[in-house]
């Protein structure tokens, strides 16, 4: 089925279904109602390899997934999904890469002409991939910010603001010793961005409210929550407010609680940094900050689009974190 064929078949001339498909001129709702009946009746798809040639544009943009350890697969998965869905609503396909092809899979996509561009995640700090970015024709934007983010396009939670509201929370309750359960110790190591502005974010805010405070990094199975729960407990019996940024550990960290007679909010109060879903399926349901899994990645493609047509985005778009009230504060 091709182009011409609809053009006969709708009456209009095969401009005319140009564009109505690609939405570069006005035209008539009539001459557009009949031109997409007819795309419908017939079933035309545009030929995806014709129209790259014609327009030197793939439609289709790179998503770079960070499948490796610390990183929880269905949150990783909530990102994926809001930029798969907002790419399609660009007319556009999503290519998946993975982070452990380093700057080397970023150059092979970009030299083939695989992509138009490039939506990266799991930003470190001190990213390895950033000096390439800053070389390839293709534009990119980053989730995450890393430490130097000087002529690249970034967005993200504001995740220092995230560990800080969840601190003021706690000490608007009356708590004075805190604790923060983070990320895996391999997280930090990486020096991941979101994981180490949290804790920062958290300090501050603890040495701001003057309350006492200890950050700690957190592992996703149960003996090891467990573990680091009877040492948190053990070292501070006055601990009363609890913050936990890893949601994988979430579950473990109430389970683990229960497990050495601590009632949720009685005698601890726990804030999570989390989907809204985590937060709401706990026992008891969480007070939570949201990762807006959905907005970012909608903002990521949004930002890689405007980019595509050569206007001008903002370097950094930071979301402001909110807190939702639960019961276990």
């Amino acid at each position: 089925m091709t182009i011409s064929e609809v053009a006969r078949h709708a009456g209009v001339a095969v401009s005319t279904v140009s564009y109505v498909l690609s939405g570069k001129r006005a035209i008539s709702a009539d001459t557009r109602r009949r031109v997409l009946d007819s795309v419908r009746v017939l079933g035309y798809h545009p030929n995806a390899g014709a129209r790259a040639l014609a327009s030197k544009r793939a439609n289709v943009i790179a998503l770079v997934l960070p499948l490796r350890a610390g990183v929880h697969v269905p949150v990783l998965m909530q990102f994926a999904t809001s930029v798969v869905t907002a790419a399609r609503r660009y007319d556009h396909d999503v290519l998946l890469l993975t982070a452990d092809e380093g700057s080397d899979g970023l150059r092979r996509a970009a030299a083939s002409a695989l992509v138009d561009g490039l939506v990266l995640m799991d930003v470190e700090l001190h990213d390895s991939r950033v000096p390439l970015l800053r070389e390839l024709a293709e534009p990119s934007v980053l989730i995450g910010f890393p430490a130097d983010a000087a002529g690249l396009t970034c967005v993200d939670l504001d995740f220092a603001r995230a560990g800080a509201l969840c601190v003021e929370h706690l000490a608007e309750r009356g708590h004075r010793e805190v604790a923060l359960l983070g990320a895996p110790s391999v997280v930090y190591e990486r020096g991941t961005g979101f994981a180490r502005r949290t804790r920062e974010g958290f300090a501050e805010a603890v040495a701001e409210a003057g309350l006492t405070g200890v950050a700690l990094p957190c592992e996703e199975n149960f003996d090891q929550v467990s573990t680091t729960i009877a040492g948190l407990l053990d070292a501070r019996p006055d601990l009363s407010g609890l913050v936990v940024h890893n949601e994988a550990a979430v579950g473990h960290v109430l389970g683990a609680l229960r497990q050495y007679g601590r009632r949720v909010p009685g005698d601890i109060a726990v804030v999570a940094i989390c989907p809204g879903d985590i937060a709401e399926r706990a026992s008891p349901p969480l007070t939570s900050v949201l990762i807006p899994a959905e907005e970012v990645g909608r903002q990521a493609v949004r930002l890689l689009m405007e980019k595509l047509e050569g206007r001008a985005v903002p370097d950094g778009t930071l979301l402001q974190p909110r807190l939702t009230v639960r019961d276990s504060t």
